[in-house]
């Protein structure tokens, strides 16, 4: 008689943790030409992952950068610069 085995569909992993974070991180610096960018994008990416990170999360997705950018405006900041947080980490979805 033949063993019937099923097959686990793979997921993929939305729930991000520091090493993903990092990596992903890293892929978007090194994808960058000029050291100001670079130095702009990874405060931007640093600060949204320490946000990120301050809480449980259930996944990464389309909600939880919207609650980011709400935060931003929580914290009453110009638009330009809320536009220029959210041109990094939050927009690569």
């Amino acid at each position: 008689m033949k063993r019937i085995t099923k097959h686990r569909q793979t997921r993929l992993k939305t729930k991000l943790g520091l090493p993903d974070l990092e990596h992903a991180k890293l892929a978007v610096i090194v994808s960058l030409r000029s050291f100001e960018s670079q130095r702009s994008y990874r405060h931007s990416i640093d600060e949204f992952v320490t946000w990120y990170c301050s809480a449980p999360r259930l996944s990464f997705n389309k909600a939880v950068v919207l609650r980011y950018r709400l935060h931003l405006e929580d914290r009453h900041l110009a638009a330009g610069t809320i536009r220029q947080a959210g041109s990094g980490p939050t927009t690569r979805l």
